[in-house]
């Protein structure tokens, strides 16, 4: 039987004091955070929204949006792949980045948030708790909330649910 490597306890978040690297699943792309407030407070975001739903290939996207020059993508193999997702509730294409070789979703670079990228969150070792989840109307009636976790009905930052 192989290793199980995918039990986030097994990563001390105090190891993550300066940020943190995840690679696809392949591994030919590697993405690295550098934030020493990665893990100093809710940080992350959920998305029920039907295209990141797809994307995530789940019931909800878990998602962080961070300051591009915090982020490096090291693509030696040059695997990293991008679809323009015109289909947006903003009318707004986004554009969605994944690897070409392992279908991996990295990333989203949209208008709505200059200066940041989305990083898709499953790449990474641990995750941050999230601080808020958009498109809380979309979610499926057996869906718990998240204590201390701000619900928006639509956009992210917009009008609670």
């Amino acid at each position: 039987m192989p290793e199980l490597t995918g039990d986030p306890k097994s990563h001390p978040i105090s190891s993550f004091s300066q940020g943190m690297t995840g690679t696809c699943l392949c591994g030919s792309i590697r993405v690295t955070i550098d934030d020493p407030d990665l893990f100093t407070r809710r940080r992350g975001h959920l998305c029920h929204c039907a295209n990141c739903r797809k994307v995530a290939g789940s019931y909800v996207a878990s998602n962080l949006i961070i300051e591009e020059e915090k982020v490096s993508i090291e693509d030696g193999k040059g695997t990293l792949k991008k679809y323009v997702d015109t289909a947006t509730g903003s009318g707004r294409p986004l554009d969605r980045f994944f690897c070409g070789k392992c279908g991996n979703p990295i990333k989203s670079v949209t208008p709505n948030f200059p200066g940041k990228v989305i990083l898709k969150m499953g790449l990474f070792p641990r995750i941050p708790a999230p601080e808020a989840e958009s498109f809380s109307l979309h979610r499926h009636d057996w869906e718990a909330f998240h204590d201390g976790v701000d619900a928006y009905k639509i956009k992210l930052f917009g009008e609670k649910l």
